[in-house]
Order: C-alpha cells, then structure tokens, then sequence
C-alpha cells in the first residue's frame, strides 16, 4: 500500500496540532519515498511466544519488526518457525501493552505512577513483611527462563526467600517426580531412529517446537510405526500408523498391563535388569495381577492390543520407547499421574533403552562461566520453610522443586503468605478454579507483577511494572543440552517504544538495591553474558552478531550413573515409602472415578499449533486462524451427539459442580465417546484483552475444582466430569 500523508497521519497519531512543529513543510513522497527504501536489517533474538525460545531471525525496516524467520544455528528451531512465532510479532505492537507503572487505588481501579514511586513503595512495604512476618511468607512465581531464573532466583536468594514456584504444576511435575524418581531425571528422545514409538497423550502437532517436528517427520519417513494412544484423534495421531482411543485417566493401567506382558513373557533386557537396577523382583511380583484383561475393562482398549502393543514394543528394543509426555497423561492432569510417570520410566527400563539409538539419552549441556565470586558474591542458598509447603516434611515432601503456586492461593487466605512477585506467568488464569486463585492471589498484602499485558494476575495485583517487549530488551545467555548443545540469546533489535518500560534485570537490581542486598548485583548484564562466555573464544559483541551457536559436545554412551540414591535405575523408591506413597507403582484410578451418567463426560483439553496457553488469544493474526477454522468447539463423539439430540454447530450448556457456560459443538468419530474436547488457548477473563473477546469462547481451568493430587500436590487440571445439554 502506497502511503499518503494522510496514512502517515493516521499512523503515526498526529493531529492539527503537530502542523505547528513544522510538519508543513515536508515533501511527503519524498519522505513516503525514503522510507519504502530503507535498509531491511537482519538481527538474531529468541521468540517468547513460547517456553521453548527458539532462535529466531528478526528482519527490521524502519526500526520495525518486518518479519521474523528461524534461526539455523539454534538446534530448537533449525531454521525454522511455528505459526505463534510469527504471530508474536503483534504483541510488540499491542497498543495495549503495558507502558508505565500501575498502582491499584482502594476502589480497585489503576493509576499510573512514576518508577521511583513504585520501587520505593514496594521495597518499603516488602521489607515491613520481610521484618515483621518473615521471609517464608514471600514467594516468586514465574515462568523458569534464564533471566528469571538467574535474576529473580538471585533476589529471593539475597532476601531468604525460599519459595520459588513455576508454572510446572500445571504441566510436568508428575512427569518429573516419576522419573527423577526411577532413572533420577526426564531423559531425551531419540524418536527419528526409533523403530517402534508410542505416544500416550504427547502432540508434537499441536505443542509444536519444530526441532522436535523435524524429529518426528524422519521418523515417519523412516521405518518407525508410531502408535498414538490418546482420548482425541489429535494432529500427531492422525500421522499415526494406530490411534488407540482410551477412557482418560486410565494410561496408568494400559502401561501395567503391557509391562505385565514383557515380564510374563520373559521379554525384557535380562542384563540392564541384572546390572543397572535395583528392585525388580518386587516391582515384577506387584505386576502379576495387571493382566490385558484387567486393563481392557478400565482402559476401553482390547486386551488383545495391548498384548500386541507389549511384543512390538520389546521386539523393537532398543530402539523403541513410550515417549515421556510432556503434559497429556502424566503431566499433571490426575491423581494417579505420579504413578503413570513411573509405570512409563520403569517399562522403558525392561527394553533397555537408556543411552541406546532410537530409546532414550541423557544429554551433557554446554560448558559456561560464570562470575567471579571474589568480585560479585552470590547470596547463600535460604534457609527458611517454603510457603506452599513443597518440600516441607509434614505437607508435600516428595514435591518437586518447581513449587505448588495454585497451592499459594489456599495458604494466602488463610494468612499464611503475604506478598509475592510475580513475573511472565498468570497463575490466576492458567491453574483451575478460576475464582479461587484470583481470590488467593488477589488478598496479598502485596502482590507485584511483572508484565507486557494487563494479564488476569496482573488485574489483582497492587502493583503492575511494565517489561519492554522481547524485541525490545537484552536476557542472560542461555545454555541448552541435546544432541547437538547451543548458547542463545535473546539480543535488542528494536529500539525501546515506551520510555517508561523495563527490561526485567533493570528491575530487579533497583529492587535489590532500595532492599540493601544490591551487593549481589554488583555486575552489569553484559559482564554476567561475557562470564557465560568464558569458556569459548568469541566476544560479547561477536556473540551477539551471531545470537545462536551450536556447542560440540560428547555424546553419551552406555548405561549411565543413574541420579538415584543407588546410582542404579530404581523400580523400588524407597523414599516414597518413607513418606507414605507406593514404593512400587500400582493401579491407582483418576479421583472422579469412571463411572458416568447418560449425559456425563470427561472434559480434557489440548494445545493447538498456533496458541500458547492464554497468551495469544489476543493476537489478531492467531485469533483470525481461530475465527476460519471455528477451532473454538466442543469436541464430542458423534454417536454421544445423536443421543443427546445435538447437530453439528448446536450450542450446549457444559457444566461442572463449580461452573457452567454455553458453547458450540463440533461432532466427530475422532474422539473417545466419554470424552468431550475444548483446546486450552481460550476464555480469558481481563478485558484487556480486547482481541480475544471479539469471538465467544470458554476456558476447560473454569470447570475444574482447587485440587492437588496426593503424592506430589500437583494441580489435578483434568479430574472433572461435566454434563451436556442443548442450550
């Protein structure tokens, strides 16, 4: 589009007003003419759409973003880009963005204020709490990128903070107790070689990073069968050799029942077990009884696939795995996904693919450096007890070291937390039970947040500090192990839009400073990036020419030293007896049982390729392959439908015990028939989001009660059973 002086108007927001600074005498076509030939200039940076931060090309014109391509030297996104990336781009140019600091009034509305105001009030109302209450009433809950990690980890360490929490209870903490528990740590994946792959839950089609895709598409070139077990016939599935529609909830069993087979069978690796294991006999006798048969009257699948699920798997070995999902069965979605992690650890020990092409690889990460001690202390390790209790001896000892933020929300209200920080993560919209989470987090004495966007958190919190955009700010050099390792980092390629936003290093070390531990912060974000650097001979500024760099590294062979007491891989844990949970997994069914009425339904959720949690709703690009697609649906067998008297596009009323709502059906035979689908990515609830409320939409966290699981405390995100009927 050619661009007229009253398009630049227009865009750049001048009035009549601006004719008096001299505008008047521009030559329009002239300057129109000068800009449409500007230099397009290509800079390194990471996305932020996203956890996984794949290396990106960032094309700036103008000092705008032109479009972005993926990065070749970064091994996340091999010189690719999923559709969120591209879309990110919009939250730059959000003109709703956050732009200066906000402080909550009493009547609850928002009121811009100045830094030093905002800085000086938080120091001194968090240093009253810290004086007065203690450092185990505080917390810091984000999203665990490096930045956040080595800045904020740093203060709360300085401070004596000892609760630091992620949004991993809402995703992968059974997955990482299971196997931390077993084998002493969540292993890579070698499925390009592997010849026979199952995926219980995992969609690498719709919680894409790409390097993973190009995985799994030499996989399906190559000679790899593939089986999907899932309650919805997902993107990946629908690339599968099988789809195997299972009753939710019931993976646990599947997994007993084929690892019954392999041991009855005498299939299994004889010399891992012999040498690197401890506990099998037991693990073996607990086993008997999870026959095909018993599996069949849980799981919906025959017994006669399972037991051909069992051989394949074992005539495969080692090259071959029961992927370790992500999230899907045994992230943290019920209460029996502790134990599906390590049923799934354990099955992949009896094929003995630990370090094997096709199976499973611990990965070294790449050597970094770090400061000098003598010239920039770190503070010490805190000592104090943790507010949500993970860890603690007599409230969730086996928890992991992510934390239990929707667990924040009950000991808030009842007095025992009383402030936090809060940094890129929305625990208030993203854990079930929308209500009390932002109850809990919105009774803090203090509760700061920050943000680029007016997020549900954010809404609650007394004070909002505004972030420059990922395009607009520098972070900590990031180091990533695999089978090709990387240093990446997120560099500057645009100019700052709004002088009264910041990056969050610059927030926290004037934090720290007003707190009087600014001695651990003595450093620059350059001197702590060359620090990384030390071990490798390229500069600061030639590292941030290049962005991404592939690292050598060694690559694993043989039977590792597990990470487990015994240094072996351990089918009896004796810490969880200890505490009181299995030592040896077993059955355990999902919390809302299995039974079901005419009109009953499990509610489970998924991502989509181009969303991320509730972030990108508000995307117009995103949002526009929602509205052509009509993705905003309710996924319900077709068979189920007709027996309800519903059609293809009907609206229903979807209820639990907590919630109700109204949305539009989509019907289909890819879909268990006590199941019903909504993806994830929808029903934000702050009207800052203004794109995302131009299309009608729900959230599966509105009908799922506060919950935790019972051996790990992990949000229990799809133990709901919802009703249907036509609105």
């Amino acid at each position: 589009m050619s661009l007229t002086r009253r398009n630049f108007l227009k865009t750049a927001g001048l009035t009549a007003g601006a004719l008096g600074l001299g505008l008047q005498g521009l030559d329009f076509t002239s300057w129109a003419q000068e800009q449409q030939q500007a230099e397009v200039v290509k800079k390194p940076s990471l996305c932020n759409v996203c956890a996984s931060h794949c290396g990106m090309w960032v094309y700036v014109k103008n000092d705008r973003i032109w479009k972005v391509t993926g990065h070749e030297e970064n091994d996340r996104s091999q010189g690719r880009l999923c559709p969120r990336a591209h879309g990110g781009i919009d939250w730059v140019y959000d003109p709703y963005r956050l732009k200066r600091p906000l402080k909550r009034r009493e009547d609850g509305d928002y009121a811009p204020v100045d830094w030093d105001q905002a800085l000086d009030e938080i120091a001194d109302k968090l240093r009253e709490i810290l004086e007065e209450e203690g450092p185990e009433k505080v917390f810091y809950a984000h999203n665990p990128r490096r930045t956040g990690v080595f800045y904020g980890n740093r203060l709360m360490h300085a401070l004596n903070v000892s609760t630091i929490c992620t949004h991993n209870a809402a995703c992968n903490t059974a997955r990482g107790r299971g196997f931390s528990a077993t084998m002493g740590g969540v292993p890579s994946t070698d499925i390009a070689n592997s010849r026979y792959l199952i995926f219980l839950g995992r969609n690498y089609g719709g919680g894409i990073r790409t390097s993973q895709l190009k995985a799994l598409q030499a996989a399906l070139r190559g000679e790899t069968r593939i089986v999907c077990v899932d309650p919805r016939q997902n993107e990946t599935a629908a690339l599968a050799d099988k789809w195997i529609p299972i009753q939710p909830g019931t993976d646990l069993a599947l997994v007993l029942a084929m690892s019954q087979v392999i041991i009855k069978e005498g299939l299994y690796d004889e010399e891992f077990i012999e040498e690197y294991s401890v506990g099998f006999t037991d693990y073996a006798e607990n086993l008997e009884d999870y026959t095909p048969e018993w599996a069949e009257e849980l799981t919906d699948v025959p017994a006669e696939t399972i037991t051909t699920m069992a051989r394949d798997l074992a005539a495969a070995a080692p090259a071959s795995m029961v992927y370790p999902t992500w999230k899907g069965a045994f992230g943290c979605n019920y209460e029996n996904s502790t134990e599906t992690a390590r049923a799934v650890a354990c099955i992949n020990a009896l094929l003995g693919n630990i370090n094997q092409q096709g199976g499973f690889f611990f990965y070294h990460g790449p050597e970094t450096g770090s400061l000098d001690p003598e010239k920039h202390p770190a503070p010490s390790t805190p000592d104090t007890p943790r507010a949500d209790g993970a860890g603690e001896k007599d409230e969730f000892p086996l928890a992991t070291g992510h934390g239990l933020p929707h667990v924040l929300a009950e000991r808030i209200r009842e007095g025992r937390v009383k402030a936090g920080i809060v940094r890129h993560h929305n625990p208030v919209r993203n854990f079930p039970d929308y209500d009390h989470m932002k109850e809990g987090f919105g009774s803090l004495d203090l509760l700061v947040v920050c943000e680029t966007q007016m997020s549900e958190t954010a809404m609650v919190a007394d004070y909002v500090l505004p972030e420059c955009s990922f395009a607009e700010r520098e972070e900590v050099i990031e180091a990533r192990g695999g089978r090709r390792g990387t240093l990446a980092m997120r560099t500057r390629v645009i100019p700052k839009m709004y002088p009264h936003t910041r990056s969050y290093d610059e927030i926290v070390v004037e934090l720290a400073e007003r707190l009087g531990v600014g001695e651990y912060f003595n450093f620059s974000l350059d001197e702590a990036n060359q620090a990384i650097l030390e071990p490798y001979d390229i500069s600061l500024e030639e590292f941030k020419e290049v962005g991404s760099m592939r690292v050598d590294l060694p690559q694993p062979e043989g039977v590792p030293e597990f990470n487990t007491p015994s240094g072996k891989f351990e089918f009896y844990y004796e810490e969880f007896e200890r505490h009181g949970a299995p030592p040896v997994v077993g059955w355990i069914p999902p919390d809302t049982g299995l039974e079901f009425g005419k009109n009953e339904f499990r509610l489970v959720h998924g991502k989509e390729a181009f969303h991320s949690h509730t972030a990108t709703a508000n995307t117009p690009q995103l949002l526009q392959i929602t509205k052509d697609y009509q993705t905003n649906r309710l996924w319900i067998n077709a068979d189920r439908a007709e027996e309800l008297g519903l059609d293809d596009g009907d609206e229903v009323r979807i209820s639990s015990e907590i919630y109700s709502d109204t949305t539009r059906v989509k019907l289909t035979q890819r879909i268990h028939p006590e199941t019903v689908y909504y993806p994830s990515g929808y029903g934000n609830k702050t009207p800052h989001y203004r794109v995302a409320h131009k299309i009608d939409s729900l959230s599966p966290n509105d009908f799922v009660k506060y919950q935790k699981e019972s051996i790990v405390g992990h949000a229990m995100v799809n133990e709901v059973i919802v009703t249907l009927e036509k609105a």
